[in-house]
């Protein structure tokens, strides 16, 4: 199909909000918020016309769009959608309005410029997103995957928080630059190097979109056909490097063990909605790419380095639960535990089964909208007294009983209580891995432990007893607040009862990249 389709208006919508926000004249700053959200409504209308009009049984990637882009070098402007990239897709396009809606008094609506550049910064990280997740270009998605990194930079950096505790969000900023930037370098290399060995196959002369005679191409739907059928020889020494370098890139995004240490100062400095939009949405372009690159452009160095990935996968898990446990800061808690289930994430993606890879597919939705409650909430009780430590409060249910019941639904589906979203992920990742990785799947087990204890613990010292002092005049969640939370709260129970739907979706990709790497049911 060429020409452009609802894809192209997927991005393109937050984008051209973003710049309509940024050019408001000074006499109408006050709509920059209105107008932000009004561009998101409709990003999710979009989104739902796809998933409306996705056919779970037909073509692997529809809603195919495709143009030449740059035609010398064989890149072309191609986007499709499979069924592991609509459901995040849909993740990303439902909780932009409710982060918008949560950040509403994040920066004043006055005549600063401040108050049209944030909800500008945070559609423009949506936008790019979004082309990271629908592109069949890798050249394409390499760029996206590098540009959603300056508009997170500004949102941690100019509007997040800085205080004696030690959360300088200028730091935190440029932490979060520099270990993304170079997992991005590194990755660059692997590209051109990609590009290099499919000239060298002629690649480029079969290419219809774009490729010229005798070029290589980017296009990921020829590459990785001539992965499978051994068109695209590539070395097993230079296979393992590539692969490496795509998958440093993308552990260090995810983020994984011993690669996540930007995570939590960055999660602290930030305020909560962009501190969500980068864990729920911007990290999940990692564990995303690992399955949708990793894997099929290089599924025999996949195979030889799975237990490396599984390792450390493990560790990630067990690590992030402890340091956890451990914490005093209510936020970085709630980072720390992220870590954990981005190991479970990672894990079920190198087991390289089809139950754990959909188990690993439904978990970046489900940890994204659990994630968003829980770190949303305990946002709304941090800003209504500027203070994360968790021994300042105490009897927080008994003057606000509403936020503390909505803590504690999203703190058991953190913990992954049955019922509850995260649950039947997290067991299909255990289904899978426990074949071909008994250990691991026996090790990682260990998250149930630590996960009630951190939750349960962290909820009887904030939420209950008797009200701490300064704590008596706490108010409960407001209108808007609620509107924030009772849709994640309601996904997380339906997701966790009927989850069928979004696996409907996500199988049969999932399958189709199971079969490319070789891997098992």
């Amino acid at each position: 199909m060429n020409g452009l389709g609802l894809l192209s208006a997927l991005w393109l919508t937050p984008l051209i909000g973003a710049l309509v926000v940024v050019v408001l004249p000074s006499g109408a700053r006050r709509a920059a918020r209105p107008l932000a959200l009004t561009a998101s409504l409709v990003v999710l209308g979009v989104a739902v016309a796809l998933a409306v009009g996705f056919d779970p049984g037909g073509q692997t990637h529809q809603f195919v769009e495709s143009r030449p882009w740059i035609p010398a070098f064989g890149a072309s402007y191609t986007l499709g959608l499979d069924g592991i990239a609509l459901v995040l897709v849909l993740l990303t396009a439902a909780l932009m309005p409710l982060l918008l809606l949560a950040g509403w008094h994040d920066v004043a609506a006055s005549d600063s410029r401040r108050a049209q550049a944030y909800p500008a910064l945070m559609l423009a990280t949506q936008g790019l997103a979004l082309v990271a997740f629908t592109s069949l270009d890798v050249l394409l998605f390499y760029v996206a995957f590098e540009a959603m990194l300056i508009p997170l930079y500004f949102l941690i950096g100019g509007f997040g928080r800085s205080d004696s505790s030690g959360a300088d969000r200028t730091a935190a900023a440029v932490r979060f630059l520099i270990y993304n930037l170079l997992g991005g370098l590194v990755m660059l290399v692997a590209v051109i190097g990609l590009y290099v060995l499919t000239a060298r196959a002629g690649l480029g002369d079969a290419g219809t979109d774009g490729g010229s005679i005798g070029a290589g191409t980017f296009d990921y739907r020829l590459i990785t056909a001539a992965v499978a059928d051994g068109r695209l020889e590539i070395t097993t020494g230079v296979a393992l490097l590539m692969f490496a370098a795509f998958t440093l890139a993308f552990a260090i995004k995810a983020p994984l063990w011993p690669f996540h240490t930007w995570l939590p100062g960055a999660a602290v400095a930030a305020t909560p909605a962009s501190a969500v939009l980068m864990m729920a949405v911007v990290d999940k372009v990692g564990t995303f790419a690992m399955l949708r690159y990793s894997l099929p452009l290089f599924p025999d160095a996949a195979a030889t380095a799975a237990p490396v990935l599984v390792t450390l996968a493990v560790i990630s898990i067990v690590y992030g639960g402890v340091m956890a446990i451990a914490q005093t800061d209510l936020l970085r808690l709630i980072a720390y535990a992220s870590i954990s289930h981005f190991g479970f994430i990672v894990l079920g993606i190198f087991a390289r089964t089809e139950q754990s890879a959909a188990g690993s597919a439904l978990y970046m939705v489900n940890h994204g909208v659990a994630t968003a409650a829980l770190f949303l909430v305990a946002g709304f009780l941090v800003h209504r007294h500027r203070i994360r430590e968790i021994g300042y409060y105490g009897g927080v249910q008994q003057v606000a009983p509403v936020m503390a019941g909505t803590f504690l639904i999203a703190g058991l589906a953190t913990l992954s209580l049955p019922g509850l979203a995260p649950f039947v992920s997290e067991f299909l990742v255990f289904i899978g891995t426990f074949g071909p990785y008994p250990v691991a799947a026996v090790l990682a087990t260990s998250t149930f432990v630590l996960a009630a204890v951190y939750i349960l613990w962290t909820y009887q010292r904030v939420m209950g007893g008797p009200p701490a002092p300064g704590l008596a005049r706490t108010p409960d969640l407001d209108a808007r607040e609620l509107v924030v939370v009772i849709p994640l709260v309601v996904a997380l129970i339906v997701l966790g009862f009927y989850p069928q739907p979004a696996l409907d979706v996500i199988e049969p990709a999932v399958a189709h990249t199971v079969a490319l790497v070789g891997g098992t049911r």
